[in-house]
């Protein structure tokens, strides 16, 4: 099973810089999507149907223009859970699971901390979002947890390791990403890659992509049990229809 995940920053910006065509060359099983920006009725669905999507599932924020996920699908899933449940985290349309008979996968944008309202928020996000995930793996213990963590975890996972007094890579928000981790999920491309300097965003200001000047925000999580059954774990660099770049992530069932 194929998986990618990919924040589009807009999906209606990113189909006008040529998305579909990409999506249909690279051709995942399952395609997770972080702020899409757009509610399901201001899109052409036709055109992740013609690529053959014929399943796909929205759960935008309710602020227009803002925020939200969608998971793409080829194959129909069991069952679809749109959000957790939990309000401060719903509103703005963060999390998103389908469910197969091999395997659970989730769509998951984590705030950003911008400024100390935002960071306060992003924190009881994280905290609540672990106890879920806990909770959801004694349910879904085959769980795969894809999407934008908007946290850099080791030095090696962004371009200038100094800068640790900024949202993305405080000493509390690494903590944070290494405790998800030992609560049972693998850092697939890590994992894979244990030495390898890839990024997954860069900052649109001072040339900073084509300087490499990145960030590893992006992860393809992977509960434990799945740890035999991880193939490949990439980061798919030549994608530019966002201010991300997409991650891919092979299951061999």
């Amino acid at each position: 099973m194929k998986i990618v995940s990919y924040n589009v920053n807009g999906i209606r910006a990113a189909i006008n810089k040529g998305f579909i065509e990409w999506l249909k060359a690279t051709d995942p099983d399952v395609i997770c999507l972080q702020e899409i920006k757009a509610m399901e009725e201001q899109l052409d669905l036709s055109l992740f149907t013609d690529a053959g999507y014929n399943f796909n599932y929205w759960f935008s924020a309710q602020k227009k223009g803002y925020s939200g996920v969608a998971v793409l699908c080829k194959k129909e899933p069991k069952h679809i859970e749109f959000g957790t449940g939990i309000e401060s985290m719903d509103f703005e349309g963060r999390n998103i699971r389908v469910d197969y008979d091999e395997v659970s996968i989730m769509s998951m944008y984590l705030p950003s901390g911008t400024n100390d309202a935002r960071l306060s928020h992003k924190f009881e996000y994280m905290d609540l979002i672990q106890k879920y995930l806990i909770e959801l793996q004694k349910d879904k213990p085959n769980l795969v947890v894809c999407g934008d963590y908007n946290i850099c975890h080791e030095e090696i996972d962004i371009h200038n390791p100094k800068m640790k007094g900024v949202s993305g890579f405080l000493p509390e928000e690494r903590e944070w990403l290494g405790d998800f981790i030992d609560s049972g999920f693998i850092d697939s491309f890590r994992f894979l890659h244990p030495e390898r300097q890839e990024y997954s965003w860069w900052s649109y200001r001072a040339n900073s992509r084509a300087n490499n000047k990145g960030w590893r925000l992006d992860y393809a999580m992977v509960s434990s049990p799945l740890k035999e059954k991880i193939k490949r774990s990439v980061i798919l660099t030549e994608a530019v229809h966002s201010d991300h770049c997409p991650i891919l992530l092979e299951l061999d069932f």
